[in-house]
């Protein structure tokens, strides 16, 4: 991974506070409606959603250091543990939680306008569309 784009990596590096921030706005926006537990679980989820971003930005460079059928045996491993985690945290909300899945739900969804964001972000920075 030489050939790492420096604005790539500000980038990714900006994205994880990014979907925290957007859990915490999320929250606050939640909380004269739903009140402080549900603004709570929305925290949360961007909580969580910031780590799982952070876990396979880690994972995936370290995978890609690797040779290309380790990698892709890693990787699989890897995306089905996340897959397993992911699915155990709502299970557990679920079980001890069941009215608060959906705050929890919203803010873990907090990283989708963030990638959009992002993603709108990097095409204006772009000055051809073709390399």
């Amino acid at each position: 991974m030489a050939n790492v784009d420096p604005l790539e990596e500000k980038m990714l590096r900006r994205i994880p506070p990014e979907i925290l921030a957007a859990g915490a706005v999320l929250g606050l926006a939640v909380w004269p409606f739903f009140g402080p537990v549900s603004a709570l679980f929305v925290l949360a989820g961007g909580a969580v959603a910031a780590l799982g971003f952070l876990w396979m930005k880690s994972s995936l460079t370290r995978l890609l250091d690797r040779g290309r059928g380790k990698a892709l045996r890693s990787g699989i491993l890897v995306y089905l543990a996340r897959l397993v985690l992911i699915l155990a945290v709502f299970c557990l909300i679920i079980l001890f939680f069941p009215r608060k899945i959906f705050a929890f739900a919203a803010g873990f969804s907090a990283l989708l306008p963030v990638f959009l964001i992002e993603g709108v972000a990097a095409l204006v920075r772009m000055r051809t569309w073709k390399n």
